[in-house]
């Protein structure tokens, strides 16, 4: 199953259930019917800086041509480093979270997911997102090798 979601210092943004392949349209469409919402519900408003891995698909020539558009301000982001990426370590939270014998298929499995995703507690968020300055610290030490 493929989602997209968001999070930041003050909570959980939109989980969005991608149906079918993912591709720069579909990513862009993503970002454009739900980063509004989100940045509401977080109460960033235009106060924030939007913060994704280096995928073929949020690195496209249209998504980017899209944030410029939209003059939203992207974090630059070194390439192959899912082991700094937050979101990575929030999914594996999500996951071990979900009541497996409850799960059947890919709809049930988002039903959950879902309901993971909005009950998580904020500081597992927060913790998440002050843990980044140790990432880099043990990338640094790693010499930019893999750190997980």
């Amino acid at each position: 199953i493929l989602v997209w979601g968001c999070f930041s210092w003050a909570g959980v943004g939109n989980l969005v259930k991608i149906n079918g392949i993912m591709t720069a349209d579909v990513y862009i469409d993503i970002i454009n019917e739900n980063l509004e919402e989100c940045l509401l519900k977080l109460g960033l408003e235009d106060n924030f800086i939007f913060q994704q891995d280096n995928d073929s698909k949020h690195t496209a020539k249209k998504s980017q041509a899209f944030f410029r558009s939209c003059r939203i301000k992207q974090l630059e982001w070194p390439p192959q480093s899912p082991d700094l990426n937050p979101i990575e370590n929030f999914w594996a939270i999500l996951d071990n979270r979900i009541n497996k014998s409850g799960v059947t298929n890919k709809n049930s499995y988002f039903e959950a997911l879902q309901l993971a995703w909005e009950n998580l507690d904020p500081q597992h968020l927060k913790n998440l997102i002050e843990s980044i300055p140790k990432r880099l610290q043990k990338v640094i030490e790693a010499k930019g090798n893999h750190i997980n």
